[in-house]
């Protein structure tokens, strides 16, 4: 008994750790995303998202180069959304991170992986393509020119 006590006492102290999912991943300066909900609903408008020769449909989780699908895994692809929706801006690893993996702890070489998947299925800096760009330490941030299309439902 005293040792349940004593736990309560201790609790006070060492509250158990609770990850911080009130917040979303997105900075007050970002627009709306354009990736709402993942699956299309009424009133949702589908979104086409064109960089470079790729077109990105983001409710469908598909990439496209032409007509082409562009084989990705679901991480990398998580991770170009979250990199087009604040194109321009730094987005910090740990803001990816938690994105990508939400309510699990993995190693910062597991984001390094998979944008590296990312930028090879890119070719990003080939052929005089530039679409993201590395802050050493800090994060990556999406440079290319981007076109966004709202389809009327």
């Amino acid at each position: 008994m005293r040792s349940i006590s004593a736990f309560g006492r201790l609790e006070q102290f060492y509250p158990e750790p609770r990850l911080d999912t009130g917040h979303p991943v997105q900075g007050p300066s970002s627009t709306r995303p354009f990736v709402p909900q993942r699956v299309g609903s009424a009133g949702v408008a589908p979104v086409d998202v064109s960089f470079g020769p790729f077109r990105l449909l983001p409710t469908q989780l598909l990439l496209l180069e032409g007509d082409k699908p562009v084989c990705l895994g679901s991480r990398a692809l998580e991770i170009l959304i979250a990199l087009l929706e604040r194109r321009g801006e730094l987005v910090s690893k740990q803001d990816l991170m938690a994105r990508v993996w939400p309510n699990v702890f993995v190693e910062p070489a597991n984001l390094t992986v998979h944008m590296s998947a990312l930028r090879r299925a890119l070719r990003d800096g080939r052929d005089g393509h530039r679409f993201i760009v590395n802050i050493p330490g800090r994060g990556y941030c999406f440079v290319g020119k981007v076109d966004v299309l709202e389809h009327e439902n």
